[in-house]
């Protein structure tokens, strides 16, 4: 086994997905070093920092710059970074005037910061595109099982009727959530990183400001009000966000891996038999989905605390904190994207066995109506006298088998309409809080209001 299951070819389509894995993969991040340096050199020529004709030859020697990667595995192991090997190859490829304009006035951490943020921006696209398919699917799920009967429970007993459609609801509630903490923050994290060796562009002398304006116009990234080189609180509030999205998604899988235990038996991940088979005991269907999504909610969970342990930083430039985050945040991201993938397939291919909701809750022989019989009973008899009466009765129908409607009637003659009483009718604001969910769903701007 690798070392993480997600850069594992075995065991990587389990936990992420294709997309997320390309976008980390080493390829790609070096692809960005290079367009961050392309674009400094850009950003600096427009200011007048470098020559035209420098940028020119910088530009042109990177669009068709090919990176040898086991020269820059071995630049990695020599410097613990890969900038100074990729600048040496790129410096081979271009004139002598643009060689030495390349990388003018940076660091190494604004060239890597910046090609993170730039596949940071790209990666949050994907999961944002992963979050919305799930949100129609599971708001097409909410509405079409709105009146589908079921026990609801707590503390993992039968409690009180509910409906199916309202636990959906209840699942794509946060998401909605999420959706709107994603937005608020994209323009605190996609920012450029622009601070020369301490974070003061001395090396710019009184250009700095102005390159760094160029850099973030050019790439299409904000600006921070100082370089963030120890300020990594928008990292960690991103691996907050992942951990809150897969976190959500979690409680959904745990809910589905509940609903599909053999006793209770009320959903399958999917109509096909054959989905989560055993290798000896061909009668199980294992929730193997929601399984893979609990795991990466849990992993999520630890890992952030890695990202928050990066936080802690010294000085102007920091020590181990910055590498802490290259081995949690990538992780936490392909986690994500993985989770949400699961999640929208069992979101549409979910097999909901109504008549086995609906089994569960008469095999209760009335007793999720306890609550109900207390309050219809309450202006007849008085609050405390109902609740004896229906406690009474609780402990007779449990005792001797009976339907709880026949043993609160033998406890009491109050004039109560007994057909009244039903888990159909006992339903609450089910329907509207449904309705609630389903419109900001509709309109995104609604569920940050």
């Amino acid at each position: 086994m690798s070392f993480t299951s997600l850069d594992s070819g075995l065991y990587g389509p389990l936990f992420t997905s294709p997309a997320m894995q390309r976008l980390f993969s080493d390829e790609e991040h070096v692809r960005r070093l290079v367009d961050v340096e392309v674009a400094l050199a850009r950003a600096e020529a427009r200011v007048g920092v470098i020559s035209a004709e420098a940028a020119r030859g910088i530009v042109e020697a990177a669009g068709h710059f090919q990176p040898d990667l086991p020269k820059l595995r071995e630049g990695i192991a020599h410097d613990g970074f890969p900038v100074i090997a990729l600048l040496a190859q790129l410096r081979e490829e271009m004139p002598e005037d643009a060689a030495a304009a390349l990388h003018w006035g940076a660091t190494t951490q604004d060239i890597l910061d910046t090609a993170l943020v730039l596949q940071l921006r790209d990666a949050l696209e994907l999961l944002a595109a992963a979050l919305d398919r799930l949100v129609q699917r599971l708001a097409r799920l909410a509405d079409a099982h709105r009146q589908t009967l079921m026990a609801g429970r707590t503390h993992s007993q039968q409690a009180l009727p509910v409906t199916f459609g309202l636990k959906v609801a209840g699942w794509l509630a946060p998401l909605l959530r999420h959706r709107d903490r994603l937005r608020e923050l994209r323009p605190r994290l996609l920012v450029v990183q622009f601070g020369g060796a301490a974070g003061t562009l001395a090396a710019l002398k009184g250009d700095g400001l102005a390159v760094s304006a160029a850099l973030a116009h050019d790439l299409g990234l904000g600006e921070a009000p100082t370089p963030w080189h120890t300020q990594r609180d928008t990292l960690a509030e991103l691996g907050g966000w992942l951990s809150l999205v897969t976190g959500s998604l979690g409680k959904m899988a745990q809910d589905l891996i509940l609903l599909a235990q053999s006793e209770v038996a009320e959903v399958r991940e999917s109509a096909d038999p054959s989905r989560g088979g055993s290798s000896t005991m061909p009668q199980k269907s294992n929730p193997i989905g929601s399984e893979l999504i609990v795991a990466a909610a849990r992993a999520n969970a630890a890992l952030l605390s890695g990202l928050h342990q990066a936080l802690i930083q010294e000085h102007e430039r920091g020590t181990h904190g910055w590498q802490l985050e290259w081995l949690t945040l990538p992780q936490m991201l392909g986690l994500t994207a993985g989770a949400l993938d699961r999640a929208a397939t069992l979101a549409q291919e979910l097999d909901v066995d109504a008549a086995r909701m609906r089994d569960n809750v008469a095999a209760s022989g009335g007793l999720m109506l306890a609550e109900a019989y207390t309050f219809a009973l309450a202006p007849l008899i008085g609050r405390q006298r109902a609740k004896q009466v229906v406690r009474q009765a609780v402990e007779a129908a449990l005792q001797g088998g009976l339907p709880l409607s026949e043993a609160v009637q033998s406890c009491t003659d109050a004039p109560l309409d007994w057909e009244a009483v039903r888990e159909t009718d006992y339903l609450g604001a089910s329907d509207a809080l449904i309705d609630r969910v389903l419109q900001q769903t509709a309109d995104p701007d609604r569920s940050s209001k």
